[in-house]
């Protein structure tokens, strides 16, 4: 019994240290870019680099890591914001969500498309996550009457990353804007459709 607990209690701490090193590697890509000296990642994260190459080889395999681990709390973020507001609301501030997510990840897009085997299957894993999130968003704003019923979460998802192309700045200001419209272009067709379908009234 005392070993077991004793080698749970071990990969526990192993995987705190694996969580520490992505969330800070995160915040140094954020700052310094993709190339930031690991010495620097290990040192904000309170670790050897041992520590760093013993469970990311390669620098690729953290920067998959930082990624993957981007796009989980973007996509977990759909469900909080649906218990949290209505439907239509819960759409446009998951979507002004994944506005922030693509201009932070402008940084690491060369690194994404450099051909390296470690980035092959990312955008597999982009869209596995973000367009069920997407798609259960949609759903519901559609069940209660919210936005038209032919949205496609594919199309959305590229139309959003098409709209943040200019914030390479960083500054999504812009691309927030036009979210918004897009957004408003939903609601459109269902207010259109809920006028159409009003009471009518038979001539005396």
């Amino acid at each position: 019994m005392a070993g077991r607990s004793s080698e749970r209690s071990v990969r526990a701490d192993a995987q705190r240290n694996i969580e520490t090193l992505v969330r800070t590697a995160r915040d140094v890509f954020a700052t310094s870019g993709v190339e930031a000296p690991m010495r620097e990642i290990a040192e904000k994260a309170g670790v050897g680099v041992g520590t760093i190459y013993r469970n990311f080889p390669q620098r690729s395999d953290l920067i998959a890591a930082v990624f993957r681990s981007e796009v989980d709390a973007c996509a977990d973020a759909a469900a909080s914001l649906a218990e949290a507001y209505p439907p239509a609301e819960a759409l446009e501030r998951w979507m002004q969500r994944y506005v922030d997510f693509i201009v932070a990840k402008r940084g690491l897009a060369a690194a994404l498309h450099s051909g390296d085997p470690a980035f092959e299957a990312l955008p597999a894993y982009f869209d596995s996550r973000f367009e069920p999130a997407l798609q259960r968003l949609l759903d519901a704003a559609v069940a209660a009457g919210e936005i038209r019923p032919d949205a496609d979460p594919y199309d959305l998802l590229r139309a959003v990353a098409s709209l943040c192309m200019p914030s390479s700045d960083g500054n999504p200001a812009a691309a927030r804007r036009l979210v918004a419209l897009l957004v408003d272009g939903l609601r459109y067709r269902a207010a259109g459709q809920q006028g159409a379908a009003g009471p009518s009234h038979e001539p005396d």
